[in-house]
């Protein structure tokens, strides 16, 4: 069987959802494994994170340059955690047969601290499994790069075991500073996982990364696993193994900052107009999916419906496949939940999405934003001011389909966030 065929049932049998934004080298992947194509591949990956919140795996298969557009949710969960695995096959365009560059996806390991794994013909199904198992045991997402030399080669078909280890969300009670911590220490871990993969094995002689030619071979390719001195390095692309040859972990000794550490936290402004929404969302026992900006803050006491934050504008598409219910700024939907919305719609997903509409960039230094109404007709938005949240509280349901509530409202002048002593 080719490469693609192989690592299509693998996926397949490790996961429980499958999205794509087809591209060359994985576009007949995706067709393999009935992967379900997504507007872009930030709002695939923002879905397979809903997807993991409630216990499901999840893949999405990508080619190299899409990767660009899931960075922000493929670093943000990082430091927030996951439940259920999510992998990422990345496809590398090594020729840039139908690409505008040659990107090697593996630097992304580095930037958002997650495990790449790139299998050769004997442990292309293998890497499957071992790429949702880092995840879940790191509690981030995992990238597994292919590259044609793979997908179009004979590669033996080998049945592999499902064996689910759910990862876990970062505890509430850190703060942002110490979830940055967290992720840190456990990434000194990840060099163990690397180093004791048996997925690598290391013989002596030229080091072939991936399917690259060698008699020794090298899979967890980040962290890198410790490799014999002098050794050539055969791969496909930039030679990200050899100039990581030499990387050691990082050397993090703090424990990870709680609130009750700091003495304080953050919340709303004394005067927010949108207090009576959030003790709403509260008192209905609701669980929200958050937005970078304010909305962020329902995550902190005292409201607590935050359940998540994966990034600006990650909320609507997190919310659809999770919580049912989403909690964004004006500027967040914008910025990129309406790519995400558009998605939502087409595919008739139930969400209830609240917009706080006060036209400022609340969160760094009240900058003026715009109006999204405009932008939003064909969703039937209910615009409501603030002060009548209370008088439309039936509204305020998880819906069997689209309902986008705009809530407006006036920053108070001159007010901050309030700090609050623990």
């Amino acid at each position: 069987m080719k490469g693609e065929e192989v690592l299509a049932r693998a996926l397949r049998i490790a996961a429980d959802t499958w999205y794509t934004v087809p591209g060359y080298p994985v576009s007949r992947l995706a067709e393999l494994v009935g992967a379900e194509m997504v507007v872009n591949e930030k709002v695939a990956l923002e879905y397979a994170l809903g997807d993991s919140l409630v216990g499901r795996r999840s893949v999405v298969i990508m080619k190299n340059v899409g990767l660009n557009a899931g960075a922000d949710p493929l670093v943000n969960a990082t430091t927030q955690g996951l439940r259920a695995g999510v992998v990422i096959i990345a496809g590398d365009d090594l020729q840039v047969v139908g690409s505008q560059n040659a990107q090697d996806s593996r630097y992304y390991g580095e930037v958002a601290q997650v495990p790449v794994l790139e299998p050769d013909r004997d442990t292309c199904a293998f890497s499957v499994e071992a790429g949702f198992g880092a995840s879940e045991k790191f509690s981030r997402i995992a990238l597994i790069r292919v590259t044609p030399p793979l997908l179009e080669t004979e590669v033996p078909d080998t049945p592999v075991e499902r064996i689910n280890t759910p990862g876990e969300l970062a505890d509430p009670c850190l703060t942002m500073r110490g979830r940055a911590i967290r992720a840190d220490l456990i990434l000194r871990e990840m060099f163990t996982w690397s180093q004791l993969s048996t997925l690598n094995r290391l013989r002596g002689g030229a080091v072939g990364v991936g399917p690259a030619p060698g008699t020794s071979r090298v899979v967890t390719v980040y962290p890198p696993p410790p490799l014999p001195p002098g050794a050539i390095v055969n791969e496909y692309g930039r030679p990200f193994a050899g100039e990581h040859r030499t990387l050691a972990p990082p050397g993090v000794r703090r424990e990870p900052e709680t609130f009750a550490m700091r003495g304080r936290y953050r919340t709303f402004c004394r005067s927010c107009p949108f207090k009576p929404l959030l003790s709403l969302l509260q008192e209905k026992g609701l669980q929200v999916a958050c937005d970078m900006g304010c909305a962020i803050l329902a995550m902190n006491p005292p409201y607590r419906v935050g359940v998540c934050g994966y990034g600006l504008g990650s909320s609507v598409a997190v919310a659809a496949r999770s919580t049912g219910v989403s909690l964004t700024g004006d500027y967040a939907m914008l910025h990129s939940g309406l790519n995400a919305l558009v998605d939502v719609r087409e595919k008739r997903l139930p969400l209830l999405c609240i917009v706080m509409k006060n036209l400022r960039l609340g969160m760094v230094g009240t900058q003026e934003a715009y109006d999204p109404v405009p932008y939003l007709g064909w969703a039937d938005p209910v615009v409501l001011p603030a002060t009548e949240v209370e008088a439309h509280r039936n509204l305020f349901e998880r819906p069997d389909r689209l309902r986008v509530i705009v809530i407006e409202g006036i920053c108070p002048s001159g007010e901050r966030h309030e700090i609050v002593e623990c």
